[in-house]
């Protein structure tokens, strides 16, 4: 922990704020009210840290502050009793037994909040953006980014589905067994897009161990309570996750640094996690093919080539064809590009890319202009190439990425300094 007051806030905000939003709403009931105390629980410990030093147990500490904070907020109102009562009579709001808040985990109560979040009642967006806003602290304007949509939408989105499923009295609860199905694949989705934000972070440094860590939890646990035969997709979905990170450790150098597939030390991958994982992908493939399932069986095929040039790219292409035919996405699309650069050369996947260029459904994503910026560089067209690298900088907010550009644009410019000499 920081010897900084406001370090240490800001590295608690950055790895706790989904634990503590999801005890406060399980407290409260209410997700508005949890993350305003929240927030102004953490304004307070700016000030009080300073003074009284960083306690033993900080999450605790913005818990049982932001706790008090929403009791205050509810005392302020002037029908305070009645809706003490009412929460009260509904289990929201426990009186008699309290949380131990120096546990390390909260058990279950994220998943409880995933479960609440992904109620069928809510939109997919709905579902999807809420979760990433109270569980990873994702910004709203990182969420629409996400989803394409200008900052004020998902705004309008969040606050409609919070209010939805405060005035519908959706239950904080991991719904019966016959009720998980319909909620399925939103509780998948969002899994696996808090492990991306992990595996790739927006801002910061590359990797968030923690949250890679908690998405692979969370999607053990839906397994788990959907046994003793749980569906293809969650097994492809944790198998897909355990994969993407037994890669981890060969991802970035000592300074933090991107390293590129290619250039990785393979010997450096988490051969149990792959292990693992691998009968998991196989058992997901005989249930025929599905998103997440095709996910796997790609980034199995990384995993089990010993080295860059054994990849079968040629059926890592037919792979994403068949996922581009299910779930078709620009995103998906752009993948394929680059296993078809691989397989055939950047000439057939830089077609690929400028038609998703044109289109213009990814013009804010970074990696489309990064994408084209590499495959005009294979190709010898060094000022477009430079041109593509500087717009993906431009759009870039993690810094890893950015460095990375960076090189490659200094390497595109060099290369075109010494073909004009």
């Amino acid at each position: 922990m920081p010897v900084d007051a406001t370090s240490a806030v800001e590295e608690v905000y950055r790895s706790d704020w989904g634990r503590i939003v999801a005890a406060l709403i399980g407290l409260v009931g209410d997700f508005e009210l949890a993350e305003e105390a929240a927030q102004e629980a953490f304004t307070v410990a700016v000030e009080q840290w300073r003074e009284s030093g960083i306690p033993e147990f900080p999450r605790a500490w913005i818990i049982q502050t932001a706790r008090n904070k929403a009791i205050d907020r509810i005392r302020r109102r002037q029908r305070y009793q009645e809706k003490l009562e009412t929460y009260v009579a509904d289990g929201l709001l426990r009186t008699v037994e309290e949380p131990n808040y120096v546990f390390d985990e909260i058990p279950d109560d994220r998943l409880r909040l995933i479960f609440t979040c992904c109620h069928p009642a809510l939109s997919m967006d709905a579902q999807v953006g809420l979760t990433l806003r109270t569980l990873c602290g994702l910004e709203t304007d990182e969420i629409a980014r996400a989803f394409l949509v200008p900052p004020t939408t998902m705004a309008q989105r969040l606050v409609r589905a919070k209010r939805k499923i405060r005035d519908a009295g959706i239950p904080y609860a991991v719904p019966d067994t016959s009720e998980l199905t319909p909620r399925l694949e939103a509780v998948l989705t969002v899994i696996y897009l808090i492990f991306n934000e992990g595996y790739a972070a927006t801002r910061g440094a590359l990797v968030r161990t923690d949250l890679c860590a908690e998405a692979i939890r969370l999607g053990r646990l839906v397994r788990a309570l959907m046994s003793p035969q749980p569906p293809a997709e969650a097994t492809a979905l944790v198998a897909l996750m355990l994969l993407h990170d037994a890669r981890r450790p060969a991802r970035v150098d000592e300074a933090g640094d991107i390293v590129i597939l290619e250039e990785q030390d393979r010997s450096r991958w988490n051969k149990e996690q792959i292990a693992e994982a691998l009968p998991m992908v196989e058992e997901a493939v005989r249930a025929g093919p599905a998103p997440f399932t095709l996910q796997a069986a790609i980034s199995a095929l990384h995993c089990q080539a010993a080295r860059p040039e054994d990849t079968d790219w040629a059926q890592i292409v037919q792979l994403y064809d068949e996922l581009e035919r299910l779930q078709p996405s620009p995103i998906v699309s752009l993948n394929r590009a680059v296993a078809v650069a691989m397989a055939s050369g950047p000439a057939p996947a830089l077609e690929i890319v400028e038609k998703i260029a044109a289109s213009g459904e990814l013009d804010d994503y970074h990696l489309l202009h990064a994408t084209r910026a590499d495959l005009l560089r294979r190709m010898g067209s060094g000022e477009e190439s430079a041109r593509s690298y500087r717009r993906a900088l431009a759009l870039a907010t993690n810094e890893s990425e950015r460095r990375f550009l960076q090189r490659r644009l200094q390497q595109v410019q060099a290369a075109n300094f010494y073909v004009g000499t």
